[in-house]
């Protein structure tokens, strides 16, 4: 590819490209016994669709237990159970991990002079999240799709991280795993490059 000197800053997607769940349906069986585990993982992948599409509204202390509060009902609902939301979260966070090579790109890419913000479409808890696995230190910003005010593939969030960072869109790229990732990248004038993160620093030489 050999970018490096045509960019000053790089984004990186969230989930899928910097974290993962590691085992939520396992994590949730563990709290709900005399439920299969395929069940569990058909109700979790219906919260999760729920979260996704509204992640957006959780902007403040208000908006965000309403937004858990609708996602554990969708889980309960789909798989008829009453777990309650604390303790529906906990086994969900548990499992967030940072993906293999994660943070080794993230520090080889800031060793190369680059600028580095996460964005991703999540609730504003984000930063949170990232801090807890070790990786917000390695970033300058962190943006949510709640915080921006939008969801990728809007180039709201990624205009919003460039404004933090002072670059200008036509000198900075992109990196995730999905096509919103892509389209709002490009939506904002921004170069784009598909994941894995953990081969970054070798494609921009």
């Amino acid at each position: 590819m050999g970018a490096l000197a045509e960019i000053d800053a790089v984004t990186v997607d969230a989930y899928g490209t910097l974290v993962e769940l590691r085992d939520p349906a396992g994590s949730l069986a563990r709290r709900l016994p005399g439920f299969g585990r395929a069940a569990i993982e058909r109700a979790f992948q219906a919260e999760a669709r729920h979260y996704v599409e509204h992640s957006v509204h959780g902007r403040d202390d208000e908006s965000l237990a309403r937004l858990y509060d609708e996602c554990v009902g969708v889980f309960n609902e789909a798989l008829g159970s009453s777990l309650g939301v604390a303790e529906y979260l906990a086994a969900i966070e548990e499992e967030y991990v940072a993906l293999p090579g994660a943070g080794e790109a993230l520090a080889r890419l800031r060793a190369l002079g680059l600028e580095l913000a996460v964005v991703g479409n999540w609730d504003r808890r984000l930063g949170e999240h990232l801090e807890r696995l070790g990786l917000a230190g390695l970033v300058s910003t962190v943006v949510s799709s709640a915080e921006a005010g939008a969801a990728k593939p809007d180039p709201r969030p990624f205009l919003l991280a460039l404004e933090r960072l002072g670059v200008a869109p036509e000198r900075a790229l992109h990196i995730g795993d999905a096509q919103a990732d892509e389209d709002g990248a490009r939506a904002a004038g921004m170069r784009f490059e598909p994941v894995p993160l953990s081969t970054l620093p070798e494609r921009l030489r």
